[in-house]
């Protein structure tokens, strides 16, 4: 035993040599691959990414340290084509026999596709990266440009290669010497328009460029980006980035620069001569709307002029003139700017009413000062009508399969101010059965809602609130209805919702949603189902009834299929229960407490709910589009309900009920407040890698009419965007061990990470590792083991940790993450990787990233 032990270290050793010799077996004689690059200066090892991402030549790519991409490459043929046709060849016969076993055409076809799956397997992998001189002196020359853009104008560079003839491997070291670094010493400046020089004197304070600093190629195009962004913001209609130059003088002037700036008049040539034009700050001396641009009407049906603007359609659209105004921040008589070229953009799309506008200048020939502007805006309708349509398969822990369907018509511009009225339905048809059991129906359970949700693009309330919320800000108002209902799901419940809100952008990447009202009503239709469908509960109280089996009604009872006593649900269960609360049965202090804790959780999951509340969100984000992948995101949100109805309970006269609560329509009302908190940052590591991080916290606390939280309203963990380790619902709360079928509570937290890396291609990878839990705090829960006590119960903080795969699809991404429960609380005995295996994990299929 001990020799085939030591034999192991020699197998490892003999592998690894084998793995890295491989990767070089494809090679010519006189090729080497290029494994690592380091970069010195001045003696010191650089490690700067920048820098790195000058070098031209790159080494192989790595997963965990293992060229995978480079190992797949060389399982392609270099000459497929005619490897098949000398192994056709090999054999005297093999040709004639191929030819009788299938045809001569087929033949052909098989050679296509051996060469087709080799090329796919080249594309799918990466070839390796060999030494190559060109691109070494090509590295060379970007080096010395990098620091010559950052002031260092004397580099020495060079470089040494390091060859092992063994593994036919190499290393490049390159050698920089920057010498000294170039000062600005003075600026002067050069501003031919009188315009363009008044608003610089304005602006330059917060140049980058500045005396005393050192040069920077990309301080002084930052610069010009500033110059430029400022100047067409403030009038000068026709200035061009191209208009700014910089001179430097660094002749005898030992390391210091000399700076001279030039802002030059724009050219144009009139016959045989080049026209100097100094630059003027613009005025909007007309706005003109085509509301209905087509491109082909030219007769004009109606107009309407106002102080701001004309506007104009060929009779096929009935909009309101001055509703259309407000979209349009291209005001008559205004200085001419960029950003309302912008806004104006940006608000007609997102109103849904208009395709993207075309917006066109031209100066006004009826203004002897050149200064004038007019502003041609043509928009196009989209169709009054739009539908859509789409259908998806889906499995959960409720359904073992389902089939899905989504659907929606919109109108645009019902009321003629720019509204859109959007009617939604979705059904889902499933199976909650075992399907090996052929005497079960398939399709079992059904679900299907309605939602009526009416837009405005503007906020809607008894008095203006624009100097609050102005129109650069986006603003909408939403008010919707909705419609569920299920069948054999669950307590088959019925939802009816009502919401009315806002929401704005105070600034470019902020956002906030303000709902007034939003009122949801479920109404559980089959509360005799509850021991059907929590499981845990019923195993509960039919061990009670088990060791209390002579107390018994035996009606209450029925033979299972082992042989067993069991309760009947729902006759035997509630029997039972009603026996209890009658002091019927004499049952154990703590049989009691369990009996007790399943009534009161039997009585707040299966009790109708209504919710009327409003809450606010706060959004912002850093992250410019979706390629962006180096950003940050804060999103806030709180919650209260039940605030109003408490305060005229009695001058409504509601009804009370024996423990001082109120009711409406017959239904006690939620009263609560919630918090959440989702912050979410990604670290680009570059060459398609990520690091992606999560932190989660929530809250939601009960008071006044109300002494728990409604479920729609509650916290869960697990799940293929949570605690991958966990199913949906099966956390917590706390080191209980998920003893509920369904199990939720008031307080959460979460924590996540995800290394993401490219495999090949459009497939994706990534590792992760989540934390977090659910408890119960301040609320009617007693069970310490559920509930959040203090900082110390940060030890019941569940941990996975796992794998995935993640396939882009360009516009959505198909993910598939296997989670392992690394560290379980509520697990007997060890806790640490007790079920770490693959029989034990989890899979969570999801649409795009988790976070």
């Amino acid at each position: 035993m001990k020799y085939e032990f030591a034999k192991l270290p020699l197998i490892l050793i003999t592998l690894l040599l084998f793995l890295s010799c491989d990767v070089t077996r494809k090679l010519k004689s006189n090729e080497f691959l290029m494994t690592k690059q380091t970069i010195i200066s001045q003696d010191t090892l650089v490690t700067s990414k920048e820098l790195y991402r000058q070098l031209s030549l790159k080494t192989n790519s790595k997963l965990l340290g293992y060229p995978l991409k480079l190992h797949i490459y060389n399982l392609a043929q270099a000459e497929p084509e005619t490897n098949f046709i000398n192994w056709v060849e090999k054999k005297e016969k093999r040709a004639d026999r191929l030819e009788a076993l299938i045809s001569k055409r087929q033949i052909i076809q098989l050679k296509k596709s051996w060469v087709n799956t080799n090329n796919l397997i080249k594309k799918t992998g990466e070839p390796p990266s060999v030494l190559d001189d060109t691109k070494i002196e090509n590295s060379l020359k970007r080096l010395k440009s990098w620091y010559w853009n950052h002031g260092w104008f004397n580099t020495e560079t060079d470089y040494e290669i390091l060859r092992d003839s063994l593994t036919k491997t190499a290393e490049v070291r390159y050698k920089i010497k920057p010498g000294k670094l170039y000062l600005i010493d003075s600026i002067t400046e050069n501003i031919e328009s009188k315009a363009a020089d008044s608003l610089y004197q304005l602006i330059k304070k917060n140049n980058k460029v500045k005396v005393g600093k050192p040069y920077n190629t990309q301080e002084f195009n930052a610069d010009r980006d500033y110059i430029t962004n400022y100047f067409r913001n403030h009038g000068l209609y026709h200035f061009e980035k191209e208009f700014i130059s910089y001179y430097a003088d660094t002749l005898n002037t030992n390391q210091k620069i000399s700076l001279e700036l030039n802002i030059l008049n724009r050219t144009k040539t009139a016959e045989d001569s080049i026209q100097s034009i100094p630059f003027k700050v613009h005025r909007i001396s007309e706005v003109n709307i085509i509301a209905d641009y087509d491109g082909l009407s030219s007769q004009v049906k109606d107009s309407v002029n106002s102080q701001n603007a004309n506007v104009y359609n060929f009779g096929n659209l009935k909009i309101n003139p001055k509703v259309l105004e407000d979209f349009i921040f291209i005001k008559k008589d205004s200085i001419y700017t960029d950003i309302d070229r912008s806004r104006t953009n940006n608000r007609i799309s997102e109103t849904r009413i208009f395709k993207y506008p075309n917006i066109l200048y031209q100066e006004d020939p009826r203004d002897t000062t050149g200064v004038g502007l007019i502003a041609n805006i043509m928009l196009t309708p989209k169709e009054r009508f739009s539908t859509s349509f789409s259908v998806d398969v889906s499995q959960s822990n409720i359904q073992q399969f389902g089939v899905g369907f989504n659907t929606s018509i919109l109108s645009r511009n019902i009321f003629r101010g720019a509204e859109t009225l959007e009617l939604s339905g979705r059904g889902n048809f499933g199976s909650s059965r075992d399907l090996g059991n052929t005497q079960d129906q398939f399709l079992d359970i059904l679900e299907y809602g309605l939602d009526l949700r009416l837009n405005f693009p503007r906020i809607i309330f008894p008095f203006s609130v624009k100097p609050i919320i102005q129109n650069t800000m986006s603003p909408f108002t939403t008010a919707s209805l909705g419609y569920s209902t299920q069948q054999n799901i669950g307590l088959d419940r019925r939802n009816l919702n009502a919401t009315f809100g806002y929401r704005w952008k105070p600034k470019d990447r902020t956002s906030f949603q303000f709902d007034l009202m939003n009122i949801q009503f479920v109404n559980n239709l089959n509360e005799d189902n509850y021991f059907n469908v929590f499981r845990n509960s019923y195993t509960e109280l039919n061990q009670v009834s088990r060791n209390n089996i002579t107390q018994i009604n035996p009606d209450f009872l029925f033979e299972n299929n082992d042989g067993d006593l069991s309760l009947i649900i729902p006759n035997g269960t509630d029997g039972l229960i009603n026996a209890i609360v009658n002091d019927e049965i004499n049952l154990s202090p703590e049989e009691q407490e369990t009996v007790n804790s399943l009534i009161e959780r039997r009585e707040r999951l299966t009790e109708n709910n209504l919710i009327v509340a409003s809450n606010f969100t706060y959004d912002y984000s850093t992250r410019r589009d979706i390629y962006d992948e180096d950003f940050s995101q804060l999103r806030a949100k709180i919650e209260w309900a039940g605030n109003l109805l408490s305060l005229f309970s009695n001058p409504l006269g509601l009804e009370e009920t024996a423990s001082g609560n109120y009711r409406l329509f017959g239904v006690q009302f939620s009263q609560y407040v919630k918090t959440e908190l989702n912050y979410i940052k990604h670290w680009d590591l570059g060459n398609q890698q990520v690091i992606a991080t999560r932190a989660y916290g929530g809250i939601a606390i009960p008071y006044g009419n109300a002494n728990s939280i409604p479920f729609p309203r509650s916290f869960f963990g697990g799940g293929p965007n949570d605690n991958r380790g966990w199913r949906p619902y099966d956390l917590g709360p706390g080191r209980t061990n998920a003893v509920n079928d369904f199990n939720e509570a008031n307080f959460k937290l979460s924590f996540n990470a995800e290394y993401r890396f490219n495999l090949f291609g459009s497939l994706n990878s990534a590792l992760f590792i989540d934390a977090g839990n659910i408890w119960n705090v301040f609320d009617n829960v007693e069970d310490t083991d559920a509930t959040f006590d203090g900082l110390e119960d940060l030890a019941d903080l569940s941990i996975a940790s796992g794998f995935g795969l993640r396939y882009d699809i360009d516009f959505f991404v198909i993910r598939m993450d296997l989670g392992f429960k690394t560290y379980n609380p509520g697990s007997e005995g060890s806790k640490w990787f007790k079920d770490y295996n693959f029989s034990n994990v989890v899979f969570n299929f999801g649409i795009n990233y988790p976070f």
